[in-house]
């Protein structure tokens, strides 16, 4: 590899006083330039584009989410595409000059998750950019080359940076057993809340009804699904009404009582709305975070045998989601990106992410060199 040819490497930072700033990062350019010093299993990645999660604004404005606190300098991001720099030896799956989305973990391979196959519950992982693992929103990493998955042809690293979150509504719609016919309510139209929108109208729910307290993003949701056929409600959450009045007229504007509620948001007036909501017998799907403790109508689950479940972050979605992409089944989920910024300007591309009035859904950080 020409040295010569790649820059030091940098990342971007919070810290504990919520500061927001590039730095130097690892690994090194000593690292980067030598193939022999990887281990057996790695490989090097030039990372090329990034998005914001919300979840870094969050570690960059709160400083924890639940256990996850920021405690020392921390890079950020964890949805992430690149090109292979390099590959130890023992890698043979994978080249230089390959595109592949990063998977952001690192498993053990060893626990009851890891070999019941749902490793996203693995007792040792080291998931990049939750504090105090490092994050992606680096010049360069080196990565186990079994979560970096190629992408086709067809696929841009802009598409593979858009695998993380759309992994994350691959697996709430999977896991909260949504089926074709199924009326759903879907909670938030933030970008997970929008890529749901796209996975749930894909797997033939209908109707559809999904809210948010901005109109912005409910205008975008119908834009989003315009021409497909299919019935796509949106419903503005007024200020002020208790969950009983904001299920009652969400039903109304649904015409009736959902199968299924996704939500999106993790704000517990949203989670009682979306228990209020659904029928004897349906089924509400956490798939945001929030607080770490919540008060819901309890009873009200009880009685009408409403089925409560929640989501830690994914498993087995990344090849699921790159056939939905690059086939266009899920092509849609392009139209999420609104803006793009180099990565020496990332304390603006964060401003923009984190301002409500910027109108933007997906912010992504893109390295040009």
């Amino acid at each position: 590899m020409a040295s010569k040819t790649l820059k030091k490497n940098i990342g971007v930072y919070t810290d504990p006083d919520h500061n927001l700033y590039i730095a130097d990062a690892t690994p090194s350019h000593e690292d980067v330039t030598n193939p022999e010093n990887l281990k057996p299993g790695e490989v090097v990645v030039q990372v090329r584009s990034t998005g914001i999660c919300g979840s870094d604004v969050h570690f960059w404005h709160a400083g924890c989410i639940g256990p996850m606190i920021v405690k020392d300098k921390h890079i950020l991001g964890h949805e992430s595409a690149g090109e292979i720099l390099a590959v130890h030896s023992s890698v043979t799956h994978l080249k230089p000059g390959d595109k592949v989305a990063v998977e952001p973990n690192i498993t053990c391979h060893a626990c009851q998750p890891c070999l019941t196959g749902r490793y996203n519950g693995c007792e040792s992982v080291l998931s990049l950019s939750a504090p105090p693992v490092a994050g992606l929103l680096r010049r360069y990493v080196i990565h186990p080359a079994v979560w970096c998955h190629k992408l086709p042809d067809g696929m841009s690293f802009e598409d593979g940076a858009l695998l993380e979150p759309l992994s994350v509504a691959l697996a709430a719609v999977e896991r909260s057993g949504l089926k074709l016919g199924d009326s759903a309510l879907i909670c938030g139209a933030g970008p997970i809340g929008l890529i749901t929108l796209l996975c749930a109208k894909a797997a033939g729910a209908e109707p559809i009804i999904i809210t948010d307290i901005n109109q912005g993003r409910l205008d975008f949701a119908k834009s989003l699904v315009a021409g497909k056929p299919g019935t796509v409600k949106t419903f503005l959450v007024p200020r002020g009404k208790s969950p009983e009045e904001l299920a009652s007229a969400i039903n109304e504007t649904l015409g009736l009582e959902p199968d299924v509620a996704l939500e999106c948001t993790g704000v517990e007036s949203s989670i009682s709305a979306s228990i209020f909501s659904v029928r004897f017998g349906g089924t509400v799907f956490v798939v945001g975070v929030g607080k770490n403790e919540m008060q819901f109508p309890f009873m009200r689950l009880s009685t009408r045998e409403v089925d409560l479940k929640f989501q830690f972050r994914y498993c087995n979605t990344w090849p699921r989601a790159i056939r939905l992409v690059s086939s266009g089944v899920l092509a849609d989920v392009r139209k999420l990106i609104t803006h793009r910024l180099g990565l020496e300007e990332a304390m603006e591309a964060f401003k923009i992410a984190s301002d409500p009035k910027s109108g933007a859904i997906k912010v992504q950080i893109v390295n040009r060199d």
